[in-house]
């Protein structure tokens, strides 16, 4: 060969391997830089709930222990995440039981201000919290349902309709219509063909939506606090308790016992959750 095409040829791969070098190094700069912003709080909160003693100007606390830990599990931390747990799959379940004949009349039937009713539910979100608890909680004064469970699951169930209902509909636009039709064509009634036809193909997208409700409830803190407190105190309240008297131990431990069961529940949700639902989300 030519010494000159050989060399040309030797100079392109190694600009080659020099260009997939620096990517490389981009890529992992990316992936150290997106670590360090996930990981660097969910470290801070480890060594807080380890650290039995850690007074300034030490970098890393005197001493470690399960000290805090076992004084969470002793006190009233425990009731707190089963009330939590109970209220969010109380929350749930009413979700389930009023979106999915709504969301499946939106989805399959031409409703007049069909997108008005969708607005509507996202009325709530579409304004700061506070304001909209604040005025729920003067109505649930009237109705004596501050500070018990049925005032906290009802403020709870204003925004989880949201996520349930607009959810479900984009769920219910992805099956396609043609086979209820066949169905019936073939002698089935319009109910048969729901619960056979219909409700087993949505089964992944209505799992979904229920995770995504589950955990709005199980991390709701603004309308727990201004309905629920005292008397019902859910795990989020509970830690900004523990945080506003400054008792960091005791909040970073309920922070993880808090935030694991949300990674595993977001984890199941993206297994059911299809990207072509994300895709009709909201499509009328």
């Amino acid at each position: 060969m030519n010494p000159v095409v050989e060399s040309k040829h030797t100079k392109v791969r190694m600009a080659g391997r020099s260009s997939s070098i620096g990517r490389m190094a981009v890529r992992l700069a990316i992936y150290a830089f997106s670590l360090f912003l996930i990981l660097g709080p969910i470290s801070s909160l480890v060594i807080w709930s380890f650290a039995e003693k850690w007074f300034w100007p030490h970098t890393l606390p005197q001493q470690w222990g399960f000290l805090y830990w076992a004084k969470v599990f002793d006190g009233k931390m425990l009731h707190s995440l089963t009330l939590s747990f109970g209220i969010a799959f109380l929350v749930t379940l009413i979700s389930i039981l009023l979106c999915l004949p709504l969301s499946y009349l939106i989805a399959r039937y031409r409703i007049p201000a069909k997108s008005v009713l969708l607005l509507i539910f996202l009325l709530p979100q579409a304004f700061p919290q506070l304001p909209v608890f604040t005025n729920a909680m003067v109505l649930m004064y009237k109705w004596d349902l501050v500070g018990t469970l049925t005032g906290v699951t009802l403020i709870h169930l204003v925004g989880a309709l949201v996520f349930s209902v607009w959810t479900m509909v984009s769920v219910f636009q992805h099956i396609s219509a043609s086979l209820e039709e066949a169905a019936v064509n073939l002698g089935a009634s319009r109910l048969r063909t729901f619960f056979t036809i219909t409700l087993p193909m949505a089964v992944p997208g209505i799992i979904a939506s229920s995770l995504l409700v589950f955990l709005y409830s199980l991390d709701e803190f603004t309308g727990s606090l201004l309905i629920g407190a005292p008397f019902i105190t859910t795990m989020p309240v509970f830690m900004y308790n523990s945080a506003m008297g400054y008792e960091m131990q005791t909040a970073s431990v309920t922070g993880l016992l808090l935030m694991l069961p949300g990674i595993v529940l977001l984890l199941l949700m993206q297994r059911f959750m299809k990207s072509e639902y994300m895709a009709a989300f909201g499509r009328g």
